[in-house]
């Protein structure tokens, strides 16, 4: 039996018990909700890759609270990297580092290096506290599938298969952190996020990023393999296609398939009455309200038709980056 419980002086102790001996534990950040296990336990480790149905060759992050010397797990920190978790810590950025070698090795799946997180989240500092170990968490979700932004969203995918959940209500941020490589002269964007490659350059002065080729070795979550992709077929258009979109709605309709449009607030006023799921007028709205919404989308459709919004840059990056995930290869017409 999977339990939902609230952050407090009951649910913590038994959060701690359950890590303690080798469990996964469901905990909230800002971004999205995380499968927790002790960084140090080998077999911990290799049972969120099982629990998930994740690839073994797709690197974990490991979270800590914000009290906590990283200097004990990670060596060699930039005194860019130092400016920068002054400016954006706890929050939504994960920063690579070379690994000192004390957490297990099926966390960075072989690498050298080590990605370390401090969430801002009031729920995950409390649990981190509590426990004071690092804590190697992917999303808590079935491989590929949505991540998870609620409790409940949790709960549809891991019931049963772990034991407990922590409730610490719904993520504000919704995608998951940035993660930058800080092993070089600059830092290097892995995987775009709230905190923006233009955020990094104006507190720095400098900032690479890191293309992914296929073939190559992920050195960061969410670069190898299919994420966040809702169990519906999808279609994905750029903002300039919206006729082609609409379109393809009314088609699919007249042959009795229930469609919805995801789209962006502007949007979402022009499309004649067609069934929309609205993610917002910002790019910060639109972070937060993209996994719910996709979520959703399976649920009520079994055609989800997405219309790219038209901003590029900053948060948008990262935006882009899951809905155009979350759409690969799910529609072929």
């Amino acid at each position: 039996m999977t339990k939902i419980l609230p952050i407090d002086g009951h649910s913590l102790p038994l959060a701690a018990k359950i890590i303690k001996n080798g469990g996964a534990v469901a905990f909230p950040t800002e971004t999205v909700y995380g499968l927790g296990a002790d960084a140090f336990n080998g077999e911990a480790v290799a049972n969120i890759f099982k629990i998930k149905g994740r690839p073994n060759d797709n690197p974990l992050i490991v979270h800590v609270h914000k009290d906590y010397d990283i200097n004990r797990i990670v060596k060699d920190i930039p005194g860019y990297a130092v400016k920068l978790a002054e400016k954006f810590l706890p929050g939504p950025l994960t920063m690579v580092y070379k690994s000192r070698g004390l957490v297990s090795d099926a966390v960075s799946c072989g690498l050298d290096t080590l990605a370390v997180r401090i969430p801002s989240h009031e729920g995950a500092q409390r649990f981190l506290k509590y426990l004071d170990i690092p804590i190697a968490a992917p999303s808590a979700n079935i491989s590929k599938h949505v991540s998870t932004t609620t409790a409940l969203h949790v709960y549809a995918d891991l019931n049963g298969k772990i034991p407990l959940i922590l409730d610490g209500g719904s993520c504000s941020g919704g995608i998951e952190s940035t993660v930058l490589d800080c092993t070089g002269d600059i830092p290097v964007v892995l995987r775009s996020g709230l905190i923006t490659r233009e955020m990094v350059e104006e507190t720095v002065g400098a900032c690479g990023e890191y293309v992914f080729k296929e073939g190559g070795v992920a050195r960061s979550p969410g670069m190898k393999y299919g994420h966040y992709m809702p169990k519906c077929r999808t279609a994905l258009f750029k903002s300039v296609d919206k006729d082609k979109a609409l379109k393809l709605y009314d088609e699919e309709s007249e042959k009795g398939v229930e469609v919805c449009i995801l789209c962006g607030g502007g949007a979402a006023k022009t499309l004649g009455g067609r069934k929309c799921l609205d993610l917002g007028d910002t790019p910060e709205a639109m972070a937060a309200n993209l996994y719910a919404m996709l979520r959703k989308a399976e649920e009520i459709c079994g055609l989800m038709i997405a219309i790219a919004p038209e901003g590029r840059g900053g948060v948008m990056t990262g935006v882009m980056n899951r809905l155009t995930k979350a759409c690969k290869s799910k529609y072929e017409r």
